[in-house]
């Protein structure tokens, strides 16, 4: 979308979601003629008269037909979430007021919106900053509470303001090592070396701290797909009812029933797990079971989580044993899981303790507690606090990675003295990278990327 564009027109579009079954709609404007645009339409008080933040009873019209009765809300900029001039007409949500309401407006010359155009506007008028920006989406797909409250931290400038500092001490120096470049001649050192390895060192922590975060981030933000895996009949399809407390499986004695996965997802302490129950691994010459167990294989390799569930009566310690080893080799963190737990002796739960297994009972809801537990305990979420900076967005990571990329050749520029024209270009390097997370540092591709994935009306 052309920046030139943005900053001209004055934009509309429906706030709300379309199609919902509210009673409300909310249809947004943005641009210097906003207030103006909405006046030619509207009947109550004259808009263009009004202070910002109140709200106003009356009609939109088409001419001398009354469309509906409605609110509008004015944000008189810079004091509005785009820095522009911002109404927003509630009106009742009919699909066809809606459209009547959208076309009027496109006729007194607004324009409609694109994907995420609002909050573009937002960024490009220094309401925010790229990765604030980038956390309004997230905040609006969040679907839990740990992906709400790692959105809202960002959104409100946590991650923003750890960089910001990390540049500015690191803009610092810059300036010192260029106006080093301006005295070439005369041998000068503006920029103390040991106090510049200190700084690259500290910066060289905090980043790498954030770079180990995006597990964990990624865990909070997008949820932890889990596939429950094991041998045909070992009760997998009954664990995930038993885990989603509704028969979401079809349960039978009959061993390999499941032939495709089936997924869905619970909530636990505000994380979201997606469960993939599988078709039971084994050799078989039933051509859709093979199908299933290749699914299930390929399943195991892309989840986060497996939990590996056995029946003790089916198979000896010696035999789930070799079954775990084979899990391991997919390097994937994995639970071991015994099934019918009631049925084991004394003796026999001290001979499977070498495992370190949780018991369950599936079909008896046995132990469900203590598995989601061990989950939690394996995404490793549990310390998270309320204000640690957590790293969810790849885009970051890899911007993240490039420092520490950039810093590791000041360091080496440092330790083997190099001239102070290719300390700058590497340090100029590193701040490049850093100004890419927050938006300091743009191209047209990069907006068009990011802000085509929001929205229309955000």
């Amino acid at each position: 979308m052309s920046t030139d564009l943005i900053s001209q027109d004055t934009i509309v579009a429906l706030a709300t979601s379309p199609g919902a079954n509210g009673a409300i709609a909310v249809i947004r404007l943005s641009g210097s003629q906003a207030i103006h645009i909405t006046n030619s339409i509207f009947r109550g008080k004259d808009l263009r008269e009004q202070a910002s933040h109140t709200i106003h009873f009356g009609t939109i019209r088409d001419q001398n037909e009354i469309i509906d009765e409605v609110l509008v809300s004015l944000f008189i900029g810079p004091n509005s979430y785009t820095k522009e001039h911002v109404v927003e007409i509630s009106t009742h949500n009919s699909k066809y007021i809606i459209e009547r309401v959208i076309n009027l407006l496109l006729k007194h010359g607004a324009r409609a919106a694109q994907a995420g155009e609002f909050t573009l506007r937002a960024f490009l008028n220094g309401g925010l900053d790229l990765s604030q920006a980038e956390a309004v989406a997230d905040l609006i797909a969040s679907n839990s509470a740990a992906s709400h409250q790692v959105a809202m931290q960002q959104m409100r400038g946590g991650f923003s303001n750890q960089l910001k500092g990390l540049r500015e001490d690191l803009v610092h120096f810059a300036s010192l090592i260029e106006l080093e470049l301006d005295f070439g001649e005369e041998d000068v050192e503006f920029a103390n070396r040991d106090q510049l390895k200190s700084l690259i060192d500290h910066i060289h922590q905090v980043i790498r701290r954030l770079i180990a975060s995006f597990e964990q981030g990624n865990v909070l933000k997008n949820g932890v797909p889990v596939v429950i895996a094991g041998k045909p009949n070992v009760g997998k399809s009954t664990l995930l009812n038993a885990l989603l407390n509704e028969e979401r499986a079809i349960v039978s004695e009959i061993a390999g029933t499941t032939r495709d996965t089936i997924e869905d997802e619970i909530n636990i302490q505000g994380v979201t797990f997606r469960f993939i129950d599988t078709a039971g691994i084994r050799e078989t010459q039933d051509i859709i079971e093979a199908k299933g167990v290749e699914r299930t294989r390929e399943k195991m390799k892309q989840a986060r989580l497996i939990i590996y569930l056995f029946d003790p009566t089916q198979d000896t310690v010696v035999e789930v044993q070799q079954q775990i080893a084979d899990v391991a080799q997919l390097s994937i963190p994995f639970v071991t899981l015994i099934n019918k737990s009631d049925l084991l002796s004394v003796a026999q739960r001290e001979e499977y303790a070498v495992l370190s297994p949780v018991y369950i009972s599936a079909k008896q809801g046995a132990g469900i507690e203590e598995l989601k537990e061990e989950l939690l305990h394996q995404v490793n979420v549990a310390n998270v606090q309320v204000d640690d900076v957590l790293v969810t967005n790849i885009r970051h990571l890899e911007a993240l990675q490039k420092t520490l990329e950039s810093l590791d050749r000041v360091f080496y520029g440092i330790d083997n003295p190099v001239t102070s024209d290719f300390l700058a270009m590497d340090i100029r390097q590193a701040l490049y990278h850093l100004g890419e997370i927050t938006g300091a540092v743009t191209t047209d591709d990069l907006l068009e990327n990011i802000f085509s994935k929001f929205c229309i009306g955000k």
